[in-house]
């Protein structure tokens, strides 16, 4: 695997590295032991699937309250999304395709908002979640907030009335 850094704290890209022959390749896609020798969280004892029938399908923006905070390793299984990630403190964010074909990963610590929008039909993404979700931790603010200004790159077509009716980010 190779971890490369974002302009955000402690939010990695995870690439594979790929060993290829004529079978196809091999690559390892998670080691408890290269996360953790970088400092970052290495038990997951939750894994969740999204299953997203159609392009332009946006989830978000989602987190858990402390001390219920999620750490995410966000991969894409099938077709592609706009993966994103926002440092709650400071409203800055992160954005990265992820697709069934680069197999990369985003690495998403606690104390961010995390969304995608789907770029395909049949869109599948697969969480390796670093605490077991607890229903009355669960917090969102609106995909479009201006104060944020996320660089969705097409107009979402889907989006849950759950996540319309979310809040701007609060001041901290």
């Amino acid at each position: 695997m190779r971890f490369v850094e974002t302009p955000l704290p402690d939010l990695w890209v995870v690439e594979l590295q790929r060993h290829t022959d004529e079978r196809g390749f091999f690559a390892r896609s998670y080691c408890a032991e290269e996360f953790a020798a970088r400092g970052l969280h290495a038990d997951y004892p939750q894994c969740n699937v999204s299953y997203n029938a159609r392009r332009h399908t946006l989830r978000g923006m989602h987190w858990q309250a402390a001390p219920h905070g999620e750490v995410k390793l966000v991969r894409c299984t099938a077709g592609a999304i706009f993966d994103v990630a926002v440092e709650l403190r400071t409203r800055r964010w992160f954005g990265v395709e992820l697709s069934a074909g680069s197999r990369n990963a985003l690495y998403i610590p606690a104390g961010f908002a995390h969304g995608f929008l789907t770029l395909t039909d049949d869109a599948e993404v697969f969480y390796q979640m670093g605490a077991v979700y607890v229903p009355g931790a669960t917090r969102g603010h609106r995909f479009d907030d201006p104060r944020v200004g996320i660089g969705w790159p097409a107009p979402p077509a889907v989006v849950s009335e759950r996540d319309l009716a979310l809040p701007e980010l609060a001041d901290e």
